[in-house]
């Protein structure tokens, strides 16, 4: 069974059986059906199930001359509802499996963004016309996670929000000249990481880490496309798996300035979600590319 069947509100599967079930249940009453029209020498596709709104199951592999699906591989998914960001994205196949990983190589982070690619079909039309080059696009991503605690906001001032993009944009320009080696403003953020790190420290011996950073974003575990966060939440939306009557809750959240939506089943969730609250928890990143959008930089 996927481990995070149950961050869409499958958590009650027992046996094999019970699994086999509501995969023939996607097979049988698919909400999608899709077909990649760039293998000629066969019929790959998917079909996919909404059990609740944006949430659901997408399963892949081959066409039977009879239309039915064989699936090679299926995973749980959340369609994210906002445009994450802007930003030079690429796409890899697995070497296992006709599935696509999305890379977004983002200054706000620090690390580049492994993801799971949602709308594959769309991908696979777009690469038969365009070479694989790396291109500015819209991302939406989303997450589900399997276990999260809800955490206390920050007292900030009244203009803490103005001030916090201000440094933002200064230190995305600093970024970005020194990524052009700019020796100037390499020094200029070393210095800054000096003093950042002096604060850190002195506050640290009388302070909870928590009340001093306010959100994270960071790899977690051997897994390239999951990651730790802690994020402010800006929206609670309780939904019901019209399959299992289970809840579950998706929180869209702010993340070291970036918006997304996780899911998490409401059994793994600890404490009272609310807006003005922070989430903290594990999650595994997905995401979809608008490859209508066809800017160049």
């Amino acid at each position: 069974m996927h481990d995070f069947m149950r961050a869409i509100g499958f958590s009650d599967i027992k046996d094999k059986t019970q699994y086999q079930e509501i995969l023939q249940n996607v097979l049988d009453e698919p909400t999608e059906v899709f077909m990649s029209p760039v293998r000629m020498d066969s019929a790959f596709g998917g079909m996919a199930k909404e059990y609740a709104d944006s949430v659901g199951i997408m399963a892949f592999g081959e066409f039977t001359p009879e239309a039915d699906l064989e699936p090679e591989f299926y995973f749980p998914y959340l369609k994210g509802r906002h445009v994450t960001a802007t930003e030079y994205v690429s796409v890899e196949k697995l070497a296992d499996k006709e599935s696509y990983m999305g890379v977004c190589d983002d200054i706000n982070l620090g690390v580049s963004l492994i993801f799971q690619l949602l709308n594959m079909k769309d991908y696979m039309e777009y690469s038969m016309d365009h070479e694989k080059i790396l291109k500015k696009l819209p991302l939406t991503l989303s997450a589900l996670s399997l276990s999260g605690k809800i955490i206390l906001p920050l007292v900030k001032p009244d203009n803490h929000r103005e001030l916090k993009k201000l440094e933002a944009i200064h230190r995305n320009q600093m970024l970005a000249a020194a990524r052009q080696g700019d020796q100037e403003a390499i020094e200029s953020l070393t210095l800054e990481d000096i003093d950042l790190y002096t604060v850190i420290s002195r506050r640290a011996k009388n302070e909870d880490v928590l009340s001093i950073v306010e959100t994270y974003f960071m790899p977690y575990g051997i897994s390239c496309d999951q990651y730790s966060i802690l994020g402010n939440i800006l929206s609670v939306d309780v939904l019901e798996n019209n399959c299992t009557g289970e809840q579950i809750y998706r929180l869209c959240l702010e993340c070291n300035d970036f918006v997304f939506d996780v899911c998490i089943n409401k059994a793994d969730l600890m404490g009272e979600p609310a807006v003005g609250r922070r989430f903290r928890g594990n999650i595994w990143l997905q995401g979809m590319i608008d490859f209508s959008d066809e800017r160049l930089v």
